[in-house]
């Protein structure tokens, strides 16, 4: 008979949160993530074999509510102008703690050469079949890219900007699009 599993994934996935939002996303070790959970690294590798797990499973913990949104938004086989709809009104109506996390670890995307390809292969996925060359499909450019813009001025800490102002952005980025 095997041992009862006593590593809570949940629990190392609460202190990677912690870290990464007290101490940014520099702080996010395994060594520093075990301390914080109070377990050793091995119990922390027993769950997430490697740092890269371990983001992985943070952005899939945060995404969650992204992802609910834009689906619901975009609907069964979106065009590409109405995915790019889906993700404005995602990411404008996301929780600011998660928009905040997601920028915090995103920010340590920049140090790992896989999870970065996989966030570019993301963006490609959200921009797939979008034809620039049509007036709808220039507008959708313009607004997923104001959307991404916008969202690294405020969580980066570049520009302040305040819950009403962000509202009122994506209202418009909305309304640009034709959508409302």
């Amino acid at each position: 008979m095997s041992r009862p599993k006593t590593i809570d994934r949940e629990k190392i996935l609460d202190a990677a949160e912690r870290l990464t939002t007290t101490k940014g996303a520099a702080a996010l070790t395994i060594g520093a993530v075990a301390k914080e959970a109070g377990i050793t690294k091995g119990g922390v590798q027993y769950s997430f074999p490697t740092k890269a797990a371990l983001v992985d499973a943070l952005f899939d913990r945060w995404g969650a509510g992204y992802e609910a949104i834009f689906e619901a938004a975009a609907g069964e086989s979106p065009s590409p102008v109405a995915r790019v709809w889906a993700h404005v009104k995602a990411t404008g109506d996301s929780d600011e703690i998660s928009n905040a996390r997601m920028a915090s670890l995103g920010a340590a995307l920049l140090q790992t050469p896989d999870q970065l390809e996989s966030t570019r292969l993301w963006y490609a996925d959200r921009l797939k079949g979008l034809d620039p060359a049509t007036e709808a499909g220039r507008k959708a450019r313009i607004a997923f890219f104001a959307t991404e813009g916008l969202f690294m001025l405020r969580f980066f800490g570049l520009m302040a900007v305040s819950q009403p102002e962000w509202e009122e952005v994506f209202a418009d980025l909305q309304e640009v699009l034709g959508e409302s």
